[in-house]
């Protein structure tokens, strides 16, 4: 792995545009609890005054000309002095875990305003993209098997994150299987249907560049990785996808199928800052968070789930049921923390950041259950949610999962 700058042009025309962006989010925040505070004389402040008027309204909109002026001013010095980046120059690691991470949290107004930071979904080998042209693509895949396991991180991380033992091919359980691996790199601030339409796309576009005939793929998703898996078998089904088709096993590690408390519980913090007009303008601190990120709540994977509606709402079990799909072995592992068998803590605790019940599909309504066999599901305890991308004891369980013939089920 080829170690890259640990900054680059785009970083820096990317960081500069967002901090302008947040310098102008912050003017608007000061001046609405200034207009709230000061719109009526007695106790308890008006609700719907977000600007403040005359002289007080004329310096705010002064402060957001000004902020917006220097960052274009930066961007365009930005653009003559820095020299172009070369290509796609190599990788670091902890640049790359910084941009991962803040395309989790608001990787959406990244996409959203064409931000330089925002990450593009690619298939990739190694460290390296997949080519797009066949051609190249037949060289970067030069000697790879007959089938292919594709490897999809969680929230906040990227490809380069995944450490399971034996992932890489060779003597491990992915070489054993007769699998090249592939890792997707993806924006997950979007909303885990957009991710799953584009992951279907490229899966799709990954048949015809493969060097021979793909007979057998596999995908391993971790968090929320295992539902933008879910909604992409989902959409490509729905457009006629072949990959489909060539799936064997899916393998869900701590993906929060039935949501995630943490982000209901951040939903709940949004609704009570509203409710006090004195702090109300304080709650749009929290909608700051990503479509990916509220996508969490409930674990929603369809279009219909958020379009045309507000994903801040404090609703819950309005999304569609997604059934698990029909043909692959789907098997789930669920981590937790604690030692023994306590269903208190495996139901709210769990890995630290989801619960057991819903890592394995379990729901209260029998209609909302995901029918993964008792045979396919795991729970390993004393490990935590993000040790289970190094686990050895979850990638010895994989592997015996995957060396099944797919007809003996």
């Amino acid at each position: 792995m080829g170690e890259g700058r640990p900054i680059r042009k785009t970083d820096l025309i990317g960081g500069t545009r967002l901090l302008a962006t947040a310098a102008t989010g912050l003017t608007d925040l000061v001046e609405a609890m200034h207009a709230r505070i000061a719109s009526v004389p007695g106790l308890w402040p008006g609700r719907g005054d977000e600007r403040a008027g005359g002289l007080t309204g004329f310096v705010y909109g002064t402060v957001r000309a000004t902020m917006r002026l220097v960052g274009s001013g930066v961007e365009a010095a930005l653009e003559r002095a820095v020299p172009d980046d070369d290509g796609e120059p190599g990788t670091h690691a902890k640049r790359e875990a910084l941009i991962a991470a803040l395309n989790g949290v608001v990787g959406d107004h990244l996409t959203r305003t064409g931000n330089p930071l925002a990450t593009t979904m690619t298939l990739r080998i190694g460290d390296r993209a997949l080519p797009e042209d066949r051609r190249e693509a037949a060289e970067a895949l030069a000697g790879a098997a007959a089938g292919a396991v594709v490897f999809v991180h969680g929230l906040c991380m990227n490809d380069l994150q995944w450490a399971l033992p034996g992932m890489e091919g060779g003597d491990g359980f992915v070489g054993a299987a007769g699998l090249t691996p592939l890792r997707v790199r993806y924006c997950t601030g979007l909303h885990l249907s957009t991710n799953g339409r584009a992951l279907a796309d490229r899966l799709e576009a990954l048949v015809d560049r493969w060097p021979r005939p793909l007979e057998r793929l596999v995908s391993i998703g971790h968090s929320m990785g295992g539902l933008v898996i879910r909604s992409a078998v989902h959409y490509g089904r729905e457009a006629g996808h072949r990959w489909p088709d060539r799936l064997s096993d899916l393998v869900f590690l701590g993906t929060p199928h039935q949501g995630a408390p943490l982000e209901r519980i951040g939903n709940w913090v949004d609704v009570l800052l509203g409710a006090t007009p004195w702090v109300a303008p304080f709650a749009r601190l929290g909608k700051l968070r990503s479509a990916g990120i509220t996508d969490l709540r409930e674990g929603s994977l369809l279009d219909e789930d958020w379009v045309d509606g507000d994903r801040f709402a404090p609703h819950r079990g309005r999304h569609r049921h997604v059934p698990l799909p029909e043909g692959p072995r789907c098997h789930a592992i669920a981590a937790a923390l604690g030692e023994g068998d306590g269903r208190l803590a495996d139901g709210t605790v769990g890995d630290g950041l989801v619960p057991v019940d819903s890592a394995l599909g379990r729901h209260r309504d029998p209609r909302r259950r995901l029918a993964f066999p008792a045979e396919n599901q795991r729970v390993i305890r004393g490990i935590g949610h993000l040790e289970l991308l190094r686990d050895a004891e979850v990638a010895a369980q994989i592997g015996r999962w995957l060396a099944v013939p797919r007809d003996g089920r």
